[in-house]
């Protein structure tokens, strides 16, 4: 163990002072006030002269446009100059505000029609409640986000292949020109779908004709007792309106068939 150090002895201190002298005491604080108010009022002056100098000065004109003229005309055109309206088959707003049951993919030939919906409905239209609650863990939850993007209505069709394949197509129609709608539900899904715990646990597929539309195959689902559960699911957005189809069955489903199927939806809409 090393020694301790020496101690070092203080220094002497000063002589002392001579009985009777008296100290003379430098005030406290008032060179700092003084100091203090000088800077204000430094940049208070400086500060209305600079604002004076700029108030007394002409404007600054804005630049010229780099364009010799505007980009639409100043006045309206002629009526023999005015360019004539889409034809309804490139106007995508006038086939989809129409009936839009008639935009589901037609099923494959020998497929067996069913029932979409909880109250069986036969005409390809679907309650939203319905869909919220036969696709969602949470439908109370799901029914009031599909309101709050503004859902207006769901057309869907299902039919059944072999003994147990389902295939069900569903057609989202938001308001357009609302801030959040179809693409809003669409991004809202795609967040979850890659994680494991509720989506497919993969990122999925990219669909052809599709620029952010993915088709996604789920692990299979296995229980004792029953029947092995695949599934798959392709979801895209075109405008106003989301794209949702689901595929279950107890044998593996190809990436084929759920692409394929997607692709043909794309091209309706």
């Amino acid at each position: 163990m090393p020694a301790a150090p020496a101690l070092v002895p203080a220094p002497p201190a000063g002589p002392p002072a001579p009985a009777g002298a008296s100290v003379r005491r430098r005030p406290r604080g008032r060179t700092t006030l003084i100091i203090t108010a000088a800077a204000l009022l430094g940049i208070s002056g400086g500060a209305a002269v600079g604002y004076g100098i700029q108030a007394e000065r002409a404007p600054t004109p804005l630049a010229a446009l780099s364009q010799p003229g505007l980009g639409y005309p100043a006045k309206p055109l002629a009526a023999d100059r005015a360019p004539a309206p889409l034809p309804a088959a490139q106007d995508r707003q006038v086939r989809t505000d129409g009936d839009l049951r008639k935009l589901l993919v037609d099923r494959p030939k020998g497929a067996k029609k069913t029932l979409t919906g909880k109250l069986g409905l036969e005409d390809g239209w679907e309650p939203i409640g319905d869909y919220a609650e036969g696709y969602y863990e949470d439908p109370n939850y799901m029914f009031e986000s599909l309101a709050g993007f503004g859902l207006r209505r769901v057309a869907s069709v299902a039919w059944q292949q072999g003994q147990y394949r389902e295939t069900y197509v569903h057609l989202l129609q938001f308001r357009s020109g609302v801030v959040l709608g179809a693409s809003a539900h669409f991004d809202d899904q795609m967040l979850y779908m890659p994680g494991e715990e509720e989506g497919a646990g993969n990122p999925g597929d990219p669909i052809k004709g599709s620029r952010e539309g993915r088709y996604f195959l789920y692990e299979v689902e296995r229980k004792p007792g029953y029947l092995p559960a695949y599934h798959a699911r392709a979801l895209a957005v075109r405008g106003d309106i989301v794209l949702d189809i689901n595929i279950h069955d107890t044998v593996p489903i190809s990436k084929k068939d759920i692409r394929t199927l997607a692709e043909r939806q794309l091209e309706r809409l």
